[in-house]
């Protein structure tokens, strides 16, 4: 199978996708240090700040690769429960490691699923985060409906994802490092270097923003939040299961 994974909602995506990221697995914490300058921290810190006031105490992180957003959801939220899924076996055979030297294995429990199919009960979880996951569903409306099913009423989604910069010169600049520097730098660090040119073009593909706020409209989300974070190179979304939750087609 090619290392590329196609772009935007294809049939035979998340194989591609499985086997994009069980490649970059060895590396993966590395690159996103080094690819966002360490900002990558910063952002995930304001993800988990969105559900603070909740205080949920059973917590679903979504494409949870090699569990840093579930890291960083349990030390500030302190949920009695954190669950973190992926689809990539490898991602989460480096992230159960990083728990077990970081002494969580018994705070957050890391299983392979798809997020279109997630393996447990209507319901299950106060709260659900995804971390530049949503980009790689095979089928965004299913897997946003899903992470719905999952959620008890008044439960609430947030996601982080990269988007794309309007304004001048961060739309240039931006464009430029995707173009030049990033794919570089991820062939310098992974063997997997197809991954880092998978990155922009899925970005590019993205339906973000206010496109965004609508599919998380459809699948049944209320309550729409949209929160552009450094200068729009990425973007946090919230959105709440209503009590009276509507039927998603």
């Amino acid at each position: 199978m090619s290392s590329h994974p196609p772009i935007g909602e294809v049939d035979g995506k998340a194989e591609a996708i499985e086997d994009m990221f069980d490649a970059v697995a060895p590396r993966y914490d590395l690159l996103n240090r080094v690819l966002s300058l360490g900002i990558d921290r910063y952002w995930r810190t304001r993800t988990v700040r969105l559900l603070a006031d909740e205080q949920p105490t059973r917590v679903l992180d979504v494409a949870t690769g090699t569990a840093d957003l579930a890291i960083k959801a349990e030390r500030m939220l302190h949920p009695r429960k954190i669950v973190g899924v992926d689809l990539s076996a490898e991602m989460l055979a480096h992230g159960r490691e990083k728990l077990d030297r970081l002494g969580l294995s018994p705070r957050i429990s890391l299983v392979q699923g798809d997020a279109a199919t997630l393996p447990f009960e209507d319901g299950a979880f106060d709260a659900a985060l995804v971390a530049f996951g949503v980009r790689n569903f095979e089928d965004l409306h299913a897997g946003l409906r899903d992470i719905r099913r999952v959620l008890r009423p008044g439960g609430t989604l947030v996601v982080l994802e990269f988007s794309r910069p309007r304004r001048f010169p961060i739309k240039q600049l931006y464009a430029w490092y995707n173009r030049h520097v990033l794919p570089r730098i991820g062939g310098t660090l992974s063997p997997a270097q197809s991954a880092y040119e998978y990155l922009p073009r899925s970005v590019a593909a993205f339906p973000d923003g206010t496109d965004f706020l609508d599919r998380m409209d459809t699948a049944g989300f209320t309550d729409l939040l949209w929160t552009p974070l450094t200068f729009g190179i990425v973007s946090l979304y919230r959105g709440v299961v209503p009590h009276r939750s509507p039927s998603a087609s």
